[in-house]
């Protein structure tokens, strides 16, 4: 068997054996900041397998694949199928269905616009999800709740500024003003009905098929508001134009939807803070200067 640079250690193969895979080759590629990643060759073809510590991320890939199938159970975009999942000694494992890439069609970003708008037009019972999940390595806290106001507080915004006030990145007058914040979101959001998000949608989040659309991967789903997902893509560059004209088109938005993007970018940007500090925290704290 060829491995290329990446040794096949009795971990490996003990997982290979448990999922009956012949693998003829293991190489390396990237798969994020906190997982070892690889393109595994079999007999039967190519899949996408990522590694990380069990003990560290407990079920994160199982909660993966749940959001995996939740949004190839409720959209038309290409979602790589669930391989295999599971823990092997202090290792645990997702296998998934490897997506050949390919160059854009010339109606990619409508296509794009119009499949998300799509997902989000199914109306789901509640804001929040059936369990907890990960948005990159930090838990996501999926509590149902009946309003977008009280759900996106508690479980979003003033979980994660308590974590930054424990680590006194955040001082009592940031908290004070987190919290005027979550007073005033019903003077904010408009009222939706809960939609399927993909929850960390942005540009490394996806890729371009062989057929020439999106593939969409790495989710942290749950029922929230649709403009969270449209303000994650803003998030870090943006998505092409015809994006955002083609779900608009759609499925419109409601007035002034860019003026609270800003509100919308909190929530991950609160996760960075925690992840990362630095400037993050800064533009955590800009977000919140008006209350």
């Amino acid at each position: 068997m060829v491995f290329g640079k990446t040794t096949l250690s009795d971990n490996f193969r003990k997982i290979f054996e448990t999922q009956k895979l012949d693998v003829s080759q293991l190489q390396s590629v990237h798969g994020g900041d906190i997982n070892d990643a690889y393109c595994v060759y079999t007999q039967t073809g190519k899949y996408f397998m990522k590694i990380n510590h069990a003990r560290k991320y407990p079920e994160m890939f199982a909660k993966e694949a749940q959001g995996l199938q939740a949004l190839r159970n409720n959209s038309q975009f290409t979602v790589p199928r669930v391989i295999a999942h599971g823990v092997s000694d202090a290792d645990q494992y997702l296998i998934l269905e490897w997506i050949e890439q390919g160059q854009p069609r010339k109606d990619f970003a409508l296509h794009f616009g119009r499949n998300l708008a799509a997902m989000h037009q199914l109306q789901q019972p509640y804001f929040g999800f059936e369990t907890d999940n990960y948005i990159g390595s930090l838990p996501q806290v999926n509590t149902q709740h009946a309003s977008w106001n009280t759900f996106y507080a508690q479980c979003r915004i003033l979980p994660l500024v308590k974590i930054l006030a424990d680590q006194e990145a955040f001082s009592g007058a940031d908290v004070k003003k987190a919290e005027r914040f979550c007073e005033r979101l019903s003077e904010i959001f408009p009222e939706e009905a809960p939609a399927l998000l993909h929850g960390d949608l942005w540009s490394g989040n996806y890729c371009v098929t062989a057929d020439g659309y999106a593939a969409i991967y790495d989710p942290a789903v749950y029922y929230g508001h649709r403009e969270m997902d449209l303000g994650m893509t803003l998030l870090f560059g943006g998505f092409p134009r015809a994006f955002y004209e083609a779900y608009h088109e759609y499925y419109p938005l409601e007035p002034n939807w860019r003026k609270r993007v800003a509100y919308t970018q909190l929530y991950p940007l609160l996760v960075h803070a925690i992840l990362f500090g630095g400037h993050y925290v800064h533009a955590v704290r800009e977000t919140l200067s008006d209350f």
